[in-house]
């Protein structure tokens, strides 16, 4: 299937590793050029040379997003390098920063509501308006089946509830000036150095207790069974997913319905 997304520009943040660098290699496979944003300069060099190079249009913005004026920054950055309009973004930044009790200091709060939902945000705020004036655009989130379930540490799974939450909202405003707006919500996705492939190697009993009775594919996701989705939402062929959450999870969650 012909995406239609030969030239497009697009943004993947948190591409270094996992579903972003799936994802942005699978949109650089179809013709876009991709800017792709880590804090690991090394893996962004792999990863934009794997896309085919600068001369293919590809380049790596290595820092880190979350700090005050980060997005700004990065914008900024890409403007000096002649990178826009930007017409597809994914938002890929998000984890539990290993805030796992409910009862954390409020600052905790705030440092996962940065890194899931607030950077996001920041970025659309800066980059909608020139999809706005061109009448096109795609946005997806990368946000997790914690958005719908109690699938992980509570500030985890309300932060992630928001970001869902938000692009159902903002979708629909959106859509008649021709920008999707989407969520992709994963399940156990096995990523390098990952939660899962570490704790493959370090609990393999609670893994296979995991995969048995959580998981009805019993088995973990790859990051391509996330990322070719992401290039077709990405796409014009999307243009009836106004607000969609798409679970893609392998079966792990077992919500009827979501946000």
């Amino acid at each position: 299937m012909e995406l239609g997304l030969q030239g497009r520009r697009a943004l993947v943040t948190g591409a270094g590793r996992g579903i972003g660098r799936s994802a942005a290699l699978c949109l650089a496979k179809e013709g876009a050029r991709v800017a792709v944003v880590s804090r690991t300069a090394e893996e962004l060099e792999r990863l934009v040379q794997e896309m085919g190079g600068p001369a293919q249009g590809h380049c790596g913005v290595p820092m880190d997003l979350t700090p005050n004026g980060a997005p700004e920054q990065c914008v900024a950055r890409l403007r000096q390098r002649a990178f826009e309009p930007i017409e597809i973004l994914v938002h890929n930044l998000g984890g539990t920063l290993e805030v796992r009790d409910p009862f954390c200091p409020v600052e905790d709060w705030r440092r996962v509501w940065r890194f899931n939902f607030e950077v996001a945000v920041e970025l659309n705020r800066l980059l909608i308006p020139s999809m706005q004036q061109r009448r096109w655009g795609r946005i997806v989130h990368i946000a997790s089946i914690a958005s719908v379930e109690n699938q992980g540490p509570v500030t985890y799974c309300a932060v992630k509830a928001a970001l869902a939450a938000y692009t159902r909202s903002l979708g629909r405003l959106l859509s008649p000036e021709g920008i999707i707006m989407t969520a992709v919500l994963p399940g156990a996705i096995l990523t390098e150095r990952g939660y899962w492939e570490v704790t493959s190697k370090e609990r393999p009993e609670h893994v296979e207790k995991f995969l048995a009775e959580r998981m009805a594919s019993h088995r973990f996701g790859a990051p391509d069974e996330i990322g070719q989705p992401v290039a077709f939402l990405c796409s014009e062929h999307a243009s009836f997913f106004v607000g969609s959450i798409v679970p893609i999870d392998g079966g792990q969650g077992r919500t009827f319905f979501g946000p």
